[in-house]
């Protein structure tokens, strides 16, 4: 069933698509751009020409942020929760003597916690100030109970108890409707407390069914969940039910192998990165993920663990991640330039609003970033990097305070991203007598949308953007040019302290092979970009860089992903055209096993 709804609305190549596009919504450092003239102590020149800058030496801090998977399509409300019958109130009992009318002054409503007194009244004005019979004393308790049932609150109701009328005021009772149990049936490795918690934020009294099937719509996104399915019953007196959830757990585990020419090409464009993911490593639905990325020159270890803290989905993650990489291309590789370099993030994220069309979310990290570069096999000579030590290190200690915005329907996914970075002096970072050190202020800014044009015909546009008081440190500036940013130019080929890109691309489809689950799509796109430097620092020339292109995509299934890009530069700038990627040609091929 889920399947049919899937296909019927058109959804899957969004999601899907977005899945990769949010993947790249993680602020990425790059490096800076700065040139120096080697000589080796005895002054005897190595080369007449200018030294590789330290985007090409020093190693990227990589994302640390595993891709989010895809959200599952919901099915309709009345699969995951059938609407229950209303619980029984309490029978009425009828007087043996009653006079065929009676006048009542008013209704008092008794146990009320949702209404006002005076919408209560108004719901029964019409059987006051005049006689009525007792079916019609009845209707009014009904019109209490309708007015629950109309609000959602559907094991609510009112019943009239034994009472002596007074001075014409009759009194009405509430049974303000809750759950009494929540039982989780189908668990396997998820404890079934996972999910017992997350709806019974959603269930506290009174019972409300728009706020429940909106908690089972979260719990049917979670990629934990394969699907699940909601039952109430009534409980062991009246006015209280059983939740009876069944649940079907998702693989929480899964791998993937990625193959691309992302990486600069001084230490290999040709990019290997094997990923191992287990979205629920102890049964509480705690993410363990690991990653090992390898070029010709590089090698890299990266890894996360996420543990939940509330049922609202607040969770704390650790990221822990190291680079070391040898400098291979010519003529820079007689120098031996090697580097290493180490990230840790501590970060907790909080989601302030929740539902299944959209999320709010605030976010800190305490972040520690850290690298080192020399040169000269035998020496060892500390390379010379801005702002770097006098051993060529650099330590950056940071505070990033962030927030994300994500809106989604069955056409379209908004994704807005702004993250505060505030470096500080703490930890032994780097400080300098003047800029760059460890000491910084910057703001980053993201914006993404997909939206579907016709099935499988996806407009994608990004915007990113960085903006720093001061200049920054290489490990904190910002990159443009490359397979994630501007295509037609070198990974990285501009750095610098601030800078904006923009990029719009359309995917369309021009075959289909539905008995393999398989389409191929042709994406044209536009990219541009422009940098530029703070504290007076000189600009590259040109500082604006802007490409056309066209892509071929090849998706089958959620198993297998292949990508060409061809970009066409727009403005010139220098290139040795010895890769692929300096040729304007992109590839990525992506393969999740399990």
């Amino acid at each position: 069933m889920t399947d049919k709804y899937f296909q019927k609305h058109g959804v899957f190549w969004l999601q899907l698509s977005v899945f990769v596009l949010l993947g790249s919504m993680t602020l990425r450092p790059a490096k800076a751009q700065i040139v120096n003239t080697a000589q080796i102590p005895d002054g005897k020149l190595i080369l007449s020409q200018q030294l590789p800058p330290p985007q090409d030496v020093l190693p990227p801090v990589p994302s640390p942020h595993p891709s989010p998977q895809p959200p599952q399509p919901l099915p309709p409300p009345e699969e995951l929760f059938p609407s229950p019958s209303p619980s029984p109130t309490p029978e009425q009992p009828v007087p043996e003597k009653l006079p065929e009318t009676i006048v009542v002054e008013k209704f008092e409503v008794v146990g009320s916690t949702v209404f006002s007194p005076e919408e209560l009244a108004q719901a029964t004005a019409e059987f006051t100030k005049r006689p009525i019979s007792l079916a019609e004393v009845f209707q009014a308790r009904s019109r209490i109970t309708d007015l629950y049932v109309k609000k959602g609150y559907i094991t609510s109701g009112a019943y009239i108890p034994p009472q002596t009328i007074q001075s014409g005021v009759i009194k009405i009772q509430v049974v303000e409707g809750r759950l009494e149990e929540i039982q989780v049936t189908g668990t396997q490795r998820l404890n079934p407390n996972y999910v017992r918690s997350r709806l019974a934020i959603a269930t506290e009294a009174p019972l409300n069914r728009e706020r429940l099937l909106e908690a089972l719509q979260l719990l049917q996104l979670n990629p934990l969940i394969r699907n699940l399915s909601a039952e109430l019953s009534a409980g062991s007196r009246p006015g209280v039910s059983v939740l009876q959830v069944e649940v079907r757990e998702a693989n929480s585990f899964s791998t993937q192998i990625v193959l691309d020419n992302g990486r600069s090409p001084s230490v290999g464009s040709f990019r290997r990165r094997l990923q191992l993911n287990q979205a629920n490593l102890l049964g509480l639905g705690d993410a363990f993920n690991f990653a090992y990325t390898n070029t010709d020159g590089s090698n890299a270890l990266d890894a996360s663990y996420t543990l939940p803290l509330n049922p609202y989905n607040g969770a704390l993650t650790f990221n822990f991640g190291t680079t070391s990489s040898n400098v291979i291309e010519r003529p820079f590789n007689v120098l031996d330039i090697e580097s290493s370099s180490r990230y840790y993030e501590l970060t907790f994220r909080q989601p302030i609003i929740q539902t299944p069309t959209q999320e709010f979310a605030l976010g800190l990290t305490a972040s520690r970033r850290e690298s080192e570069a020399t040169y000269i096999k035998g020496d060892r000579l500390p390379f010379p990097s801005l702002g770097a030590d006098e051993q060529g290190r650099t330590r950056i200690s940071a505070l990033r305070f962030f927030q994300e915005w994500t809106a989604r329907n069955s056409r379209q996914v908004i994704a807005l991203r702004s993250q505060f970075n505030l470096g500080i002096g703490a930890l032994d970072a780097t400080i300098n007598e003047d800029a760059p050190d460890s000491r910084f202020f910057a703001w980053q800014g993201q914006a993404q949308w997909a939206r579907l044009l016709a099935p499988e015909t996806l407009l994608l546009l990004r915007v990113n953007t960085q903006l720093a008081s001061r200049s920054l440190l290489p490990l904190e500036q910002l990159g443009l040019g490359g397979i994630d940013s501007i295509r037609g130019y070198r990974q990285d080929y501009l750095l610098t302290d601030n800078g904006a890109f923009a990029s719009a691309e359309v995917q369309i489809p021009i075959l289909r092979l539905p008995q393999i689950d398989s389409i191929l799509q042709v994406a044209p796109f536009f990219d541009f970009g422009v940098a530029w430097n703070s504290s007076g620092r000189e600009n590259p020339d040109p500082n604006t860089l802007a490409s056309v292109g066209l892509g071929l995509r090849w998706t089958q299934g959620d198993r297998f992903t292949a990508r060409l890009d061809w970009g066409i530069p727009l403005v010139s700038v220098e290139s040795r055209g010895n890769t692929w990627q300096e040729n304007g040609l992109y590839f990525s091929v992506i393969y999740n096993p399990f």
